[in-house]
């Protein structure tokens, strides 16, 4: 929803109740695939903010889209308020390297880094993958042209020297689709970036009998030495059905972005209402386990808004 479709959706519906056609103001956060996490990670932020909309006077709604290059350039196009992203490509989108490199996003700034993603290589059991470098004459999904997702599995692939036309057969659906091909066997795994434990997977392993493959070693070792936004982690062998090893792996960071043009007192909202009642927020999510009211600040790969900085110098957490 664009926002002067919301403005004016926001000003008829406080007509039609009698009020101030400056009522209510809709704002609006794009997320990704429904079975993923930051679907009702926008969720849990926009149920919050409908908590408080007496207070506020905001209304806002979540959008299931494409994910992080969507919601970027969304938030671009005025198109959304707000949207959910990987570290990596909010860092190449404001830098103009990659998919932004004829519009880059210097206009976009960070809120909060939300939680920490890790890359899964989801697998058949079967499909005989022990190692990254073995799906080499597999069929691997690795996401939709232009999400977060391609972009991070195309640059571990060729890390580890594996290309796209080294596989037997290259899927290019969402990671949301991952589950249903594993299970009908038209492919032998799927790449997917993901706050941990998520549902995609759980559909995926009490669907048919799966593997994650660690990614980690040397290639690992220097992607993150040569880039700030990687991290390395680990997927717990507690989380799925059948997985019965931790699995470790490189990540990012969950951002919620904005554009500069933002008004202040929006994001200023949206960011106190998180920090308010930071105990509520955590236990929304399993992903959001081990996030601390601090670690929102860590791994923004971008400038912070305004409005954000705010609210957390208020908080006492930023100086």
């Amino acid at each position: 929803m664009s926002r002067k479709k919301s403005f004016f959706q926001g000003a008829l519906l406080a007509l039609f109740l009698g009020g101030s056609a400056f009522a209510a103001q809709f704002i609006t956060i794009g997320t990704g695939g429904v079975t993923g996490t930051y679907y009702p990670t926008g969720g849990a932020i926009c149920r919050m903010m409908n908590r408080d909309r007496q207070a506020t006077g905001l209304r806002c709604s979540v959008e299931s889209t494409g994910g992080s290059v969507y919601n970027i350039k969304h938030i671009q196009s005025g198109d959304l308020d707000f949207g959910i992203a990987q570290s990596d490509t909010v860092y190449r989108a404001y830098h103009g390297q990659g998919k932004f490199k004829k519009h880059p996003a210097k206009e976009l700034r960070s809120v909060m880094a939300i939680y920490p993603e890790l890359l899964a290589l989801v697998v058949r059991k079967d499909a005989g993958i022990k190692t990254l470098p073995d799906i080499k004459g597999k069929r691997i999904n690795i996401d939709v042209p232009g999400s977060g997702t391609r972009m991070t599995a195309e640059i571990v692939m060729h890390a580890f020297g594996v290309k796209n036309g080294d596989l037997a057969k290259v899927g290019e659906y969402k990671s949301t689709e991952g589950p249903m091909l594993l299970k009908e066997n038209k492919i032998d795994g799927y790449f997917g970036v993901f706050g941990h434990p998520t549902a995609n997977i759980k559909d995926a392993a009490n669907s048919v009998d799966i593997d994650l493959i660690p990614i980690d070693g040397k290639p690992i070792d220097e992607l993150v030495a040569k880039y700030p936004y990687y991290t390395k982690g680990v997927i717990s062998g507690t989380y799925y059905r059948g997985v019965r090893h931790d699995t470790p792996s490189i990540g990012v960071k969950a951002l919620l972005v904005t554009d500069e043009k933002t008004p202040q007192k929006i994001v200023y909202a949206l960011t106190k209402t998180v920090l308010k009642d930071f105990d509520t927020f955590k236990k929304l999510h399993p992903a959001y386990r081990n996030i601390t009211r601090k670690s929102l600040l860590e791994g923004l790969s971008i400038p912070q808004h305004p409005g954000a900085v705010k609210a957390f110098k208020e908080a006492g957490i930023l100086k």
